[in-house]
């Protein structure tokens, strides 16, 4: 259930949570006052995954008393991917910021990632240092090794929850994944429709309230499955384009279309209110694009998820 929409706004603050209820009064507190000072129009998007502790009277609570929070609930527990979805959809910004609830990041720092979304289509995080324990540093660690393997995507921090995007293009890619593969996914399919990605050093915390749950082995399980089925998919999805080509080599074409994301440089669209120009991404990367979102999804638009609103 969503409460009390408001107008379309510039910027959406965006937040997945489950049983976070020691932290939200604080997230929201310290939300409402960094988007204040950040002089624009904005919203904050609670997603309640089906919560277990008080999480959902507060909401309720605080939505209530400003118009600009909104809270998007899960009936169950669906998992982190899900939630971030739900919001990802919910949200009406030009520009989408995402972050999780449990206060492990400075959201003043949100300033640094926007300095440069004029020129770039997704500004990601990376947590330098990163303040968790050691068994998730090295669970990290192994994950970028094993992405960059499989997708050759160079980013240093893949999972960092302090992310923002362009509107574009959230509109331009499926995501489908339900448990903490969402970050490489999004990453995964933004870089191969030709979006840039420019990575920011942000601060981190160590959790004070509630539980992690990012390094549980049903977690990681899932996150495997998500990965291999990305996989496939893509290289289908190749494989596809390379049969549209009369008399293509196929080990040559597919180390060519492997860095044709890579060299494409879209520019970004420009911002209500800004001045950067507009150039339409290539029509090589918008063909990839098109193939990557149509083959498992049958090209569907992104639809809102969640409860009842």
């Amino acid at each position: 259930m969503s409460h009390r929409a408001p107008s379309a706004s510039e910027l959406s603050l965006v937040f997945p949570a489950f049983n976070e209820a020691d932290n939200l009064p604080r997230l929201l507190e310290s939300a409402l006052s960094i988007g204040e000072r950040l002089g624009l129009p904005f919203e904050i998007v609670i997603v309640d995954d089906g919560s277990r502790d008080r999480s959902a009277e507060l909401l309720a609570d605080w939505c209530r008393r400003d118009p600009r929070i909104r809270a998007v609930h899960h009936a169950a527990n669906r998992g982190y991917g899900a939630a971030l979805r739900s919001g990802l959809h919910e949200a009406r910004g030009d520009l989408v910021f995402f972050s999780d609830a449990d206060l492990q990041f400075d959201l003043a720092e949100i300033r640094r990632l926007l300095e440069h979304a004029e020129e770039f289509e997704i500004v990601a995080g990376y947590r330098a240092p990163r303040r968790d324990p050691w068994h998730r540093r090295v669970i990290a660690r192994v994950w970028g090794v094993l992405v960059g393997a499989l997708f050759d995507l160079r980013v240093r921090d893949i999972d960092c929850a302090f992310k923002v995007f362009r509107r574009d293009v959230l509109q331009a890619i499926p995501i489908e994944s339900i448990g903490a593969f969402v970050n490489t996914e999004i990453l995964v399919r933004a870089r191969a429709a030709g979006f840039r990605i420019k990575q920011v050093p942000v601060s981190h915390r160590r959790r004070r309230q509630g539980r992690q749950t990012g390094a549980r082995p049903r977690v990681i399980a899932r996150a495997l499955v998500e990965m291999t089925q990305l996989y496939r998919e893509l290289h289908r999805a190749r494989r596809h384009e390379i049969r549209l080509v009369p008399g293509s080599d196929l080990r040559s074409d597919r180390s060519r279309l492997a860095n044709r994301g890579r060299s494409a440089r879209p520019k970004a669209m420009p911002l209500p209110g800004l001045s950067s120009a507009s150039v339409p991404r290539s029509s090589a990367s918008s063909d990839l694009a098109g193939s990557l979102a149509g083959s498992r999804t049958g090209a569907r638009p992104a639809s809102r998820l969640g409860g009842a609103r």
